[in-house]
């Protein structure tokens, strides 16, 4: 069975050190992907599980193997890179098999994996192509089939959408989690991408500046996010955050206007709503001067400030909306859909 043990992984540069102490159980089959912004440490945190970066402290386990000192073909994976990693003078056919000739297969296995995985990935016509012949999403497609061909314990997916336009990447990560649930491999995904990581995870793992500020399900990180990071960083448009004082079951904004909340916290609070979670109503203790609407057909976001301060404010409304410049709207928010957070640590607050 190959469950991965993430157990206390640390990660140093000198007297740098960039991951701190990376804690997760990650169990046989489980998609888990690995989010967070631009230089948090995720890409380094997949490598030290391949083997590419070696580990400072802690254990790396799969199966009930430690696997810190193996080199990184003894580790039984396989790795689907950012730049597809493809041999420009190899025919796509030669590229899926070269891992598994250099393994020493017999010809007759290799050939019946091959055109297995491309059969499961539709490229049997592209097999005599080499990859400049190929668009960014067959290239992927035959990176992906190189992987599969190896049989593996365990996937590794460095942002492999990244490089390709929006409609495809969308095309892509449903391919990606078919054939994940269909082979039934144990998989690390890597992506910077919000919406990837919601689509795609059976769980999420948020990193933010080496440190995992939250692992759950992609439910779980979007209805209670850990942090004012995890919950200004999971789900789009942004969700809103307000300073307030809590006091008596109540929240006292800038502007004085106060609301009611469940939490029974005292003292300086961060506020927490999502955008879609403002509701229109003619008696809403929120008054929000609209700067600038986007009419986004299914939805138009409305942007603006908060009536008596300059605390920006976004509301998701369901379909095509007449708001324009200089509005006033008037909005309340659900109880069970506010979130509080620490003032000071950014923890939130049940």
């Amino acid at each position: 069975m190959a469950k991965i043990k993430l157990d206390s992984l640390t990660k140093s540069y000198g007297a740098t050190e960039v991951l701190h102490h990376i804690q997760g159980d990650i169990d046989h089959g489980e998609f888990i992907v690995i989010v967070g912004p631009s230089g948090c440490g995720k890409s380094t945190l997949l490598r030290m599980v391949a083997g590419l970066e070696t580990v400072t402290t802690g254990e790396v386990s799969i199966g009930d193997k430690v696997i810190n000192d193996l080199e990184p073909a003894d580790r039984d994976i396989a790795m689907v890179f950012q730049n597809y990693a493809l041999y420009p003078h190899m025919t796509v056919e030669q590229n899926m098999a070269y891992g598994l000739k250099i393994r020493k297969l017999p010809k007759d296995e290799i050939k019946r994996r091959v055109e297995e995985a491309a059969d499961i990935l539709e490229i049997r016509d592209y097999l005599k192509r080499k990859p400049r012949q190929l668009s960014g999403g067959q290239r992927q497609r035959v990176a992906m089939g190189r992987a599969i061909v190896r049989d593996p314990q365990v996937f590794l997916f460095d942002e492999p959408l990244s490089n390709l336009d929006a409609k495809l990447r969308v095309q892509m990560r449903l391919e990606i989690r078919k054939l994940q649930r269909r082979l039934g491999v144990t998989s690390i995904y890597v992506t910077h991408d919000q919406v990837e990581a919601m689509t795609l995870g059976d769980r999420l793992m948020v990193l933010n500046g080496g440190y995992v500020e939250q692992f759950g399900t992609p439910i779980e990180v979007y209805e209670k996010p850990a942090s004012v990071f995890v919950a200004g960083f999971i789900g789009s448009p942004s969700m809103n955050f307000i300073s307030a004082d809590a006091q008596n079951g109540l929240l006292t904004l800038p502007n004085g206007t106060t609301l009611r909340t469940s939490s029974k916290t005292v003292g300086p609070v961060t506020l927490g709503i999502r955008p879609e979670h403002l509701l229109p109503d003619e008696a809403g203790a929120i008054e929000v001067e609209v700067d600038l609407p986007e009419q986004l057909g299914a939805t138009t976001l409305v942007h603006g400030r908060i009536v008596g301060t300059d605390l920006p404010i976004t509301a998701s409304l369901n379909g095509i909306n007449a708001a324009s410049s200089g509005d006033v709207l008037k909005f309340n928010a659900p109880v069970e859909q506010m979130h509080i957070f620490d003032a000071q640590s950014g923890k939130r607050i049940d």
